[in-house]
C-alpha cells in the first residue's frame, strides 16, 4: 500500500468530517465522552468511518481526540482505548482500500488540556512523554499518520510534534485553532504557526476548528503565500446554535463545498472537515474540488519567531540586542552567580524598549550550571518579552535544552568550519528548527581575506545541506575583528560581508562594537563601522540598542535606504528632541509611565521574582488595602488594558496575574501577623461542564479572578449540572462561570443553565470557550458571554460594582 508521504503536495487529500458531530446524530447523550465508546459501541465508530469513505474521505480520523493520561482517566486504560479505536478505523478502511485509492488511518491527537509553563504547570518534558506514549501505542496498532489537531498554544503543539518523531516514524500533520482575530490562545498568528512547525519539520500543517470555512479561507491565503510545506484546512460548518435543544450547524454541504473551492485553488494540499461538518459535506468538498492540484513552492523567507512574533531576515537590517552576555559585565556576572533573573529581564525589556527585534541570550559563567541557568531566562524572557531570541552558547547540551523547550524559532548562535562545531550543531539545528549563524572560522583560526572566508561559508552551507537545513536557515558571520590590533583583516569583513551577501546569496550577520576594542571614543568607530556593515548588506546587526550612537547610524540609515517610510520612524524618534536625545523608550505606555511606584512596574513588566520583596518593604508604610486598589489592581487594569488593544499577550498577561499572587503572600502574611483578614471583593464558582475534560481557559479565568481579589471555588472539568447547583447553595453564591471546548460538551452548558433556573437560585451565569459565540450564548440562556479571560474580569467587577 502507498505511504501518505508519496502522495502528499502530489494530489489533493480529503479528511473526513466532525466524529462528535456524527456521535450527537447517533444518539451519544450530552455529556458522555467519545472515546468511551471506542469499548461500548465500536460498530457506531466504524459506521460513522465507513459514511465518510463512502463520500469519499482518503483519510479516517481515529476517535480518539481526548486520550490522552493527562485529562482522561478510564478503567480500561488509554492503551485499550486506543487500540479499539484504531481497530475500529482500519476495519473500516480495510473494506474500502484499493490500488487508485488508497485510504488512511490518522491518529488523533486533541490537547492535552493543561497549559505548560511557564504560564501552567506541566512541564514540556512531561507533557511530551505523554503524547509520546499514546503516539507509540497508535503505531503499535497500525495507525498510518498522526494528525495533531486543535491545538491553541504553539508550545504544546511543539511537544505533540517532537514526541510523535522522537517514538514514532509516522507522518505529522499539525493543525492549530484560532478565533475571530485570527490568533490562537497564546496570541501567535499564521506566520507564527508556519515558521515553527516548518522548523520541526512537519509534513503537512494547517489551521482547524474555530471557525467556517469563509474565515479559515482567508487565513489559508496567508499560509499560502509563505508555507514551504503542504498546507491543509478542516472548518467547521459555521459555529454552533441552538434549535429545540439541538446543538446545529448552519453552513449546509453546498455551501462548504463552495466556500472551500478558495482554498484548493491556493493549492491546498489536503481538505476536510472539523465540527458540525458530516459525510455529506465532505462529499461535495470531493465532487467540487476533486479536480484541483496542490502547489507546493519554497518561501525563501529567513525567518525568527516567539510565540506571537516574526521576525524576517533579508528584507531590511534588523536588531539584534546584545546585552544578555556577561562578558565583560560584571553586574551581570554577579547576577548570574546569584541566580538573579529579573537582572536578565531588565536587559531585556530595555532592549525591547530601545527597538530590539531579536535579543541575543547568553548566561555561559564556568561556574555556573549553563545549561539550567539557560532554561530558566529562556523561559522566563519569553514569558515577559515577545521578541524572538538567539540562543547563544558554545555548549551542545546547552543549546540542545533551550531549543528543545523555547517556544518559538529562535536563531542560533553558532556553529563554525570545524567539523567538531558541525558534527555537534547542526543535527540539533535540524531536528528543533532555527535560523543557524555560522561563523567564517575553521581548524586555522579566522582567514585574513574576505575570499577565504566566503570559502569557509560556502563550506557552512554545503555542510548544512547534507543535514537538510536550507540556506535560507542560514545566516553567516564574516566576523568583526578590533583595528587596534589586525587593522588590515578588519578592513577585510566588510568586502567579506557583500560578497557573502551578493554572492552566495545568504543572511548575514555581525557583532559590530568589536571593531573598536581598545580605541578610545569608540562610539566614533563603531557608528561608522555599522553605516559602512549596513551599506554592504548587514542583515542581523548585533548591537546595544540602548546606545545613542548606534540607534541614531540605524535610524538614519533606515531613513536614507527608504526602508523607512516617509522617514516616520526617524521623526517619531527625534521630533521635537536636541542632539543629546536619549533612546526613545518604545512600548512604554502613558499609562505605566504615569505611575511612579516600583511595584507598579513589576507588576506591568511580570516580575514575579521582584514582587514579594517589593511588597514587604511598602507594607511598612502602606495599608495592604490601598496598596491593593492603588498599585496591584491598576497595574492589571493597565496589563489588561494593552492586552485587549493587543500590544500584550497571554503570557504576559498571566506573568502579570502571578506577580500579583507574589505580592498578595505578602500581604496575606502581614495581615495574618496583625490579626486581620485579606478582604474578598466576592465569591464566584467556574467550573467546565460535563461531559469536557478540557480547563485550560477556566484555568486562566480562575488565576486572573484571584488576583483581582475575588474568592474563586473551582469545581473542576467535567462537573455535572447538580454539582454546580448544590454548590451555588450551600456556599450562597450569585456568580458562576461555565467554560466548555469541545462541540459535543455545549449542550451540558445549556442543561448546566436549566438546572440553575430551575432550582429558583439568584445566580448569573456567564459563558465561555471556542466554540461558544454570542448568539449562542443568548439562545442557551446564559446572562453574559465572554469571548476571553479578561472579559470575564470585566463582568465579575461589573457584577459586584467595581466598574
Amino acid at each position: 500500500m502507498a505511504n501518505i508521504r508519496d502522495l502528499l503536495g502530489k494530489k489533493l487529500l480529503f479528511f473526513d468530517g466532525g466524529m462528535g458531530t456524527m456521535l450527537q446524530k447517533n444518539g451519544m447523550g450530552a455529556g458522555e465522552i467519545p472515546e468511551t465508546l471506542n469499548l461500548t459501541n465500536p460498530e457506531l465508530i466504524e459506521k460513522i468511518h465507513s459514511e465518510y469513505l463512502d463520500a469519499g474521505a482518503d483519510i479516517i480520523t481515529t476517535n480518539t481526540f481526548g486520550a490522552n493520561p493527562l485529562k482522561f482517566e478510564t478503567d480500561a486504560g488509554i492503551d485499550v482505548i486506543i487500540a479499539a479505536a484504531v481497530g475500529c478505523a482500519k476495519k473500516a478502511v480495510s473494506r474500502y482500500q484499493s490500488e487508485d485509492k488508497p485510504r488512511f488511518v490518522a491518529f488523533d491527537m486533541g490537547p492535552c488540556g493543561s497549559l505548560l509553563e511557564p504560564l501552567g504547570e506541566l512541564s514540556f518534558d512531561d507533557c511530551c512523554a505523554a503524547f509520546g506514549s499514546i503516539a507509540k501505542t497508535a503505531e503499535r496498532c497500525g495507525a498510518d499518520l498522526v494528525i495533531i489537531e486543535t491545538m491553541s498554544d504553539t508550545l504544546e503543539a511543539k511537544a505533540a510534534v517532537l514526541a510523535v518523531k522522537e517514538n514514532t516514524s509516522l507522518p505529522v500533520f499539525c493543525t492549530m485553532t484560532f478565533d475571530e482575530s485570527y490568533k490562537t490562545l497564546t496570541g501567535g498568528d499564521v506566520k507564527v504557526m508556519s515558521a515553527i512547525m516548518e522548523g520541526l519539520g512537519v509534513d503537512c500543517v494547517g489551521i482547524n476548528c474555530g471557525l467556517g470555512p469563509e474565515q479559515i479561507g482567508e487565513m489559508m491565503e496567508e499560509l499560502a503565500a509563505v508555507s514551504s510545506i503542504p498546507i491543509m484546512a478542516q472548518p467547521n460548518a459555521g459555529l454552533p446554535q441552538i434549535e429545540n435543544g439541538e446543538t446545529v450547524y448552519k453552513v449546509s454541504p453546498e455551501e462548504f463545498a463552495a466556500q472551500s473551492e478558495r482554498m484548493a485553488r491556493l493549492g491546498a494540499s489536503v481538505l476536510g472537515g472539523c465540527c458540525g461538518t458530516t459525510p455529506e459535506h465532505i462529499r461535495r468538498l470531493v465532487e467540487r474540488c476533486g479536480a484541483y492540484k496542490p502547489i507546493v513552492e519554497e518561501k525563501n523567507f529567513t525567518v525568527v519567531a516567539s510565540y506571537s512574533k516574526t521576525v524576517v531576515l533579508g528584507d531590511s537590517p534588523k536588531i539584534v540586542g546584545e546585552r544578555i552576555n556577561p562578558t565583560g559585565k560584571k553586574k551581570f556576572k554577579d547576577a548570574l552567580r546569584g541566580g538573579d533573573i529579573n537582572y536578565i529581564l531588565g536587559e531585556a525589556f530595555a532592549q525591547r524598549d530601545a527597538g530590539a527585534h531579536i535579543l541575543d541570550v547568553n548566561v555561559g559563567l564556568p561556574e555556573i550550571d549553563e545549561c539550567a541557568m539557560m532554561e530558566r531566562a529562556v523561559k522566563a524572557i519569553s514569558a515577559a518579552v515577545n521578541l524572538p531570541l538567539q540562543i547563544d552558547s558554545s555548549d551542545p547540551v546547552t543549546v540542545e535544552r533551550a531549543l528543545r523547550i523555547y517556544n518559538g524559532k529562535p536563531m542560533v548562535n553558532s556553529v563554525n568550519g570545524k567539523e567538531e562545531s558541525i558534527r555537534a550543531i547542526m543535527p540539533i539545528v535540524k531536528k528543533y528548527g532555527g535560523v543557524l549563524v555560522g561563523l567564517c572560522l575553521d581548524e586555522n583560526g579566522i582567514p585574513p581575506t574576505a575570499d577565504e572566508r566566503v570559502e569557509i561559508a560556502k563550506k557552512i552551507r554545503s555542510r548544512a545541506e547534507e543535514y537538510g537545513i536550507k540556506p535560507k536557515d542560514l545566516v553567516m558571520d564574516a566576523l568583526t575583528l578590533t583595528i587596534s590590533a589586525q587593522q588590515r583583516e578588519s578592513a577585510e569583513t566588510i568586502k567579506a560581508l557583500a560578497k557573502i551577501k551578493n554572492e552566495l546569496g545568504l543572511c548575514t550577520t555581525l557583532g559590530v562594537s568589536n571593531i573598536s576594542f581598545g580605541l578610545p571614543r569608540r562610539e566614533i568607530v563603531n557608528g561608522t563601522f555599522f553605516a559602512l556593515a549596513l551599506h554592504s548588506g548587514l542583515d542581523a546587526c548585533i548591537i546595544n540598542p540602548c546606545a545613542d550612537a548606534m540607534m541614531n547610524t540605524y535610524r538614519a540609515y533606515m531613513a536614507l535606504s527608504c526602508h523607512d517610510r516617509d522617514c516616520a520612524d526617524y521623526v517619531a524618534a527625534y521630533a521635537g528632541t536636541k542632539s543629546e536625545t536619549t533612546v526613545t523608550r518604545e512600548n512604554k505606555t502613558e499609562e505605566k509611565a504615569e505611575n511612579a511606584n516600583p511595584l507598579f512596574d513589576i507588576i506591568v513588566k511580570g516580575l514575579k521574582d521582584a514582587a514579594y520583596g517589593e511588597t514587604v518593604k511598602q507594607l511598612e508604610t502602606t495599608d495592604p488595602m490601598e496598596l491593593v486598589s492603588g498599585v496591584l489592581v491598576e497595574a492589571l487594569n493597565v496589563v489588561g488594558r494593552e492586552f485587549e488593544k493587543g500590544a500584550m499577550f497571554l503570557p504576559q498577561l498571566m506573568m502579570s496575574a502571578e506577580t500579583v499572587a507574589s505580592s498578595f503572600e505578602a500581604i496575606k502574611e502581614h495581615l495574618a501577623k496583625s490579626g486581620k483578614e485579606r478582604e474578598s471583593r466576592g465569591k464566584i464558582i467556574v467550573a467546565t461542564v460535563k461531559g469536557d475534560i478540557h480547563d485550560i481557559g477556566k484555568n486562566i479565568v480562575k488565576v486572573l479572578l484571584e488576583n483581582y481579589g475575588y474568592e474563586v471555588h473551582d469545581l473542576g472539568k467535567d462537573v455535572p449540572p447538580e454539582t454546580v447547583v448544590e454548590e451555588l447553595k450551600k456556599n450562597d453564591i450569585h456568580l458562576c462561570g461555565l467554560s466548555a471546548l469541545m462541540t459535543t460538551t455545549v449542550v451540558s452548558m445549556e442543561e448546566t443553565i436549566k438546572a440553575v433556573r430551575k432550582a429558583g437560585l439568584d445566580a448569573k451565569i456567564w459563558v465561555g470557550g471556542a466554540v461558544l459565540t454570542q448568539e449562542y450564548a443568548d439562545m442557551i440562556g446564559a446572562d453574559k458571554y465572554c469571548p476571553d479571560a479578561l472579559s470575564s474580569v470585566h463582568y465579575a467587577n461589573e457584577f459586584f460594582g467595581y466598574e
